[in-house]
């Protein structure tokens, strides 16, 4: 939307911005890699401590390797860091109803849907709608990394 911040920022901006949050402790930035190839970004942010100890997570992969699991290891992997190291013991993810494989990530990890929220972000030329999914640190003892490789049989326990 427009406003004072309605400009995209430079490359450069955004890595600052990133950096800047995370030494903040409000945003933990990853990115993703896949046989040795950048191929997506997992960003938990919106990280509030007190009380509610909670963040949301956004991501997104590239199309080459959609569909092989890249995904749901990265999120997986995100929140086990999330609740076990970092201390957080709620989390979020936000997504688009018509996102069908974002959908297929919480749906494959098991993340319990909470809702809609109207009109929640700006994407696109216009104010979107997005189903709300969440997971609190309960919910999976043994790690959510535990759980996605325990739903897919034949998956290698071992982490590269």
């Amino acid at each position: 939307p427009g406003g004072p911040h309605a400009q995209r920022p430079t490359y450069r901006q955004m890595v600052r911005h990133l950096r800047a949050e995370a030494s903040a402790g409000r945003m933990l930035p990853f990115v993703i890699e896949y046989q040795g190839q950048l191929v997506g970004q997992l960003t938990v942010a919106g990280i509030t401590w007190g009380s509610m100890c909670s963040g949301h997570v956004g991501y997104w992969v590239d199309r080459q390797v959609a569909g092989r699991g890249v995904m749901p290891t990265a999120v997986a992997l995100a929140v086990d860091h999330c609740f076990r190291t970092v201390g957080l013991h709620r989390i979020e993810v936000c997504i688009r109803p018509e996102n069908g494989p974002s959908l297929r990530v919480v749906e494959k990890l098991g993340f319990r849907e909470e809702g809609l929220r109207p009109r929640y972000l700006h994407i696109d030329g216009g104010w979107r709608d997005h189903l709300v999914f969440a997971l609190t640190a309960e919910e999976v003892p043994e790690g959510l990394l535990h759980r996605w490789h325990q739903a897919r049989p034949g998956t290698s326990r071992e982490i590269k």
